[in-house]
């Protein structure tokens, strides 16, 4: 016969994120790291997948199944599809019956609206969570990392993702400066794709994309050019196609983006406490997030900025570790959050 104890669910962290959601449950570590995205057959509004077996489908399903991404620059930008991929998301990583549902923090750019944050919310309550409480994703990032984001010293993080870059000064677990900026891996993703269609007459798919931005793509000018053989559809002729993309063509398109990025930082830096800064100068910024891995990247924002980036070992995981470490302090962290 099952305990009291063991009818009582592991409280949950979610990086809910444009690409990827990450689920960290207590006790457990991460459990989920799969893509947000939900197959839907719109011809009857069915479920077909969630997570890696609905983005092994993009673009190779038939015309009634549709694999949809419900999350756009962070944001949820369609609910009912949000609310399924979560219920799927938090039902795997806690299988079977609980008497006492999770409690549960989700990390959320910076700078979203209170809509969109109310979204979020509804979101996860209606999937069947006990409590909901919204973490900051630098401050998550910086908690995962290992900052001391509850110290009053200050901690900057950037952190780049797959739809929004997160610059933020974090102190006493709270926001002293952020922006969310509206760049990220995505975006990144659709700047190959115009750049190959428009100089090589040829379409590619987002897996493409990203492939060539992880072994070719850079924001080093000086760095030596690379190639890598694609295929893809020839505009002209519609027939399938092999072209040889060249590096420097990848690092033209990407650099405007990356010039605005570094804008975002400068312009919380300077919206920055001096006794804060002068920790960050002492310290350094903690780079990560998944796009934060793009070659000369982290180089060329030192550079622009003229300060020390501190590279994290794991990008990609730094946010949802951060929302479970933050979980033994859930009761805390929703009593202070509400007297702000």
């Amino acid at each position: 016969m099952a305990t009291f104890f063991s009818l009582v669910a592991g409280d949950i962290g979610i990086d809910l994120g444009t690409i990827n959601t990450l689920v960290y449950v207590d006790k457990k570590g991460i459990v989920i790291n799969e893509p947000s995205v939900v197959a839907i057959d719109i011809n009857n509004g069915d479920i077909v997948s969630v997570g890696k077996a609905a983005w092994d489908m993009i673009g190779k399903t038939p015309g009634n199944i549709v694999p949809m991404r419900p999350l756009e620059e962070g944001v949820i930008s369609d609910y009912e599809i949000t609310q399924v991929m979560l219920k799927y998301f938090i039902d795997k990583s806690s299988p079977g019956f609980s008497f006492l549902q999770s409690r549960v923090i989700v990390s959320i750019p910076s700078g979203i609206t209170d809509v969109e944050k109310r979204a979020v919310e509804d979101a996860v309550f209606q999937s069947g969570a006990r409590d909901v409480l919204l973490i900051e994703e630098p401050l998550a990032s910086a908690v995962g990392a290992g900052l001391p984001a509850d110290e009053p010293k200050g901690n900057m993080v950037i952190n780049i993702g797959g739809g929004t870059t997160e610059v933020a000064v974090v102190s006493l677990n709270g926001m002293v400066s952020s922006r969310s900026i509206f760049i990220g891996g995505d975006l990144f993703n659709q700047l190959i794709t115009e750049h190959v269609k428009e100089e090589y007459n040829l379409m590619i798919g987002y897996n493409t994309a990203e492939r060539l931005k992880m072994t070719i793509g850079t924001v080093n000018p000086d760095h030596e050019e690379m190639k890598s053989e694609v295929s893809g559809r020839d505009l002209i002729t519609g027939l399938p196609k092999t072209a040889i993309i060249r590096s420097t063509g990848i690092t033209r398109v990407l650099l405007p983006s990356i010039v605005d990025i570094i804008d975002g930082i400068k312009s919380v830096l300077e919206r920055t406490p001096p006794e804060l800064s002068s920790d960050i100068i002492r310290d350094g910024i903690l780079f990560t997030g998944g796009s934060s891995r793009l070659n000369g990247l982290a180089e060329w924002i030192s550079r622009a900025i003229n300060m020390k980036l501190i590279l994290d070992d794991n990008p990609e995981t730094s946010a949802v570790s951060g929302t479970g470490k933050l979980l033994k302090q859930f009761a805390n962290l929703k009593k202070t959050r509400r007297l702000r």
